[in-house]
């Protein structure tokens, strides 16, 4: 059910990791419970993201959530479509709606993310 490839928060966030870069975003459980997203706010590119601390805001119809980065790095890309189209988190959270790329700082922080399996486990 939840991408193999993708490392997972507590907090309901993935990163895909390639080549020393995370593509973050939230996951199919996360967006669901959400309900329909209205508005996302995200840092701007040159901003510092530290590990499991807020980066962002995503608003639905039912609530206001923040946004926790599963690493420490810095905001090198930002989903600008999501300005205009919010829904694309709710319709495809591990594509067209990913929220942000980093520059992983500190890539030894990969390891301690939880896998598909245990992400899944926890939701149990």
């Amino acid at each position: 059910m939840y991408p193999e490839e993708l490392k997972y928060t507590a907090e309901h966030e993935w990163i895909r990791i390639e080549n020393g870069r995370g593509r973050i975003g939230i996951t199919s459980f996360a967006q669901d419970q959400l309900g329909d997203v209205v508005y996302v706010e995200l840092p701007k590119v040159g901003a510092t993201v530290k590990q499991f601390a807020v980066f962002g805001v995503i608003d639905s119809v039912k609530a206001s959530s923040d946004l926790y980065s599963p690493v420490t790095g810095t905001v090198v890309g930002v989903n600008e479509n999501l300005t205009t189209s919010p829904q694309f988190v709710n319709e495809d959270p591990y594509g067209a709606g990913w929220l942000i790329d980093v520059e992983l700082a500190l890539p030894d922080e990969v390891p301690g993310l939880m896998d598909a399996a245990a992400y899944q486990a926890g939701l149990t």
